[in-house]
């Protein structure tokens, strides 16, 4: 058969679809797209509520070993450390004893002020245990993810503290686990009272200071602020209850050229090594509302006497 003749076109089998170049350009214009309706709608919410759910066992599964080394391994430290605890309870005990007839007296005379002054009583703080089960993949921000979600009554906002202070705040909910945000990501602002002075400012995340600290801005050079002083939550946002430790003033850089000084802060809590925390309920969820007098008399309709 002559050369010429042949076809040189390949079979059907061989047949390529579109170029490489043409699906590249494709799937980049829908990554691109998911991610933009993803900011603006949270269309891919609840695929990822379905993949939490779906992928939880297995996580559990994947953590146990981990936890069975961890476990072993701090066995005898945890020994030594519980003996110092004890005593350092036993002290704290002998110490709170001799506060104790101090602490009912102000809470009588609270109550009673509170009465005189028809203040609303506040409300018990109702809290939620929970367990840290690991850390967000994402290398960018600093969240954690906890065992407890919408199946145990845990709502977005919530804040969430450890036994020495504020560690951030839910920030996503999904059935069975839930994501925290913590305090030194630099997206999270929490409003601070300087239990020194009494003055308040916002605490900002600052990732990049030293590992992970807190840095308060849009503090003036000439601020009556000191290194040592410590910060606790405003209760002026709605969200967190007044008076949780927050942070201390670690360092203080006043520069001559700024009308700001750059105020670093070390979070209270175990940003880097906390376990076990209670997830709280917001403060707007707990203030109760007034029970409405019958005898009030309510706004006047216009027209009503016509």
């Amino acid at each position: 058969m002559p050369l010429g003749t042949l076809d040189r076109t390949p079979p059907p089998f061989f047949k390529q679809g579109p170029s490489a170049l043409s699906k590249l350009m494709f799937f980049s214009a829908l990554a691109l797209f998911l991610m933009v309706a993803d900011m603006r709608f949270r269309v891919t919410q609840p695929i990822r509520a379905a993949l939490a759910t779906v992928l939880y066992p297995v996580q559990w599964l994947a953590l146990q070993p981990v936890r069975a080394v961890q476990n072993g391994g701090g066995y005898f430290t945890a020994l030594s450390q519980a003996k110092t605890s004890e005593e350092e309870a036993r002290r704290k005990l002998a110490l709170q004893s001799l506060r104790a007839g101090q602490v009912e007296q102000l809470a009588l005379e609270n109550t009673r002020l509170r009465k005189l002054l028809d203040l609303r009583e506040q409300k018990a703080i109702s809290g939620l245990a929970a367990e840290v089960l690991y850390d967000a993949p994402d290398p960018y921000t600093r969240k954690i993810i906890i065992d407890k979600g919408l199946a145990h009554g845990v709502a977005l906002g919530s804040p969430v503290v450890d036994e020495s202070g504020v560690l951030g705040q839910i920030t996503r909910v999904h059935p069975l686990v839930s994501e925290v945000t913590l305090v030194i990501d630099r997206e999270l602002a929490i409003p601070v009272l300087n239990t020194r002075t009494g003055a308040r400012s916002v605490a900002y995340g600052e990732p990049s200071a030293s590992g992970g600290g807190l840095e308060l801005r849009f503090m003036g050079s000439n601020s009556d602020v000191q290194q040592g002083d410590l910060l606790t939550t405003s209760g002026v946002d709605g969200v967190y209850p007044p008076g949780l430790p927050v942070a201390r003033i670690d360092k203080i850089e006043r520069r001559a050229e700024s009308a700001f000084a750059r105020i670093y802060c070390t979070p209270q809590a175990q940003v880097g090594a906390a376990v076990h925390v209670m997830v709280i309920e917001p403060v707007s969820g707990q203030i109760p509302q007034r029970p409405v007098d019958a005898a009030t008399p309510g706004p006047v309709k216009k027209g009503a006497g016509k």
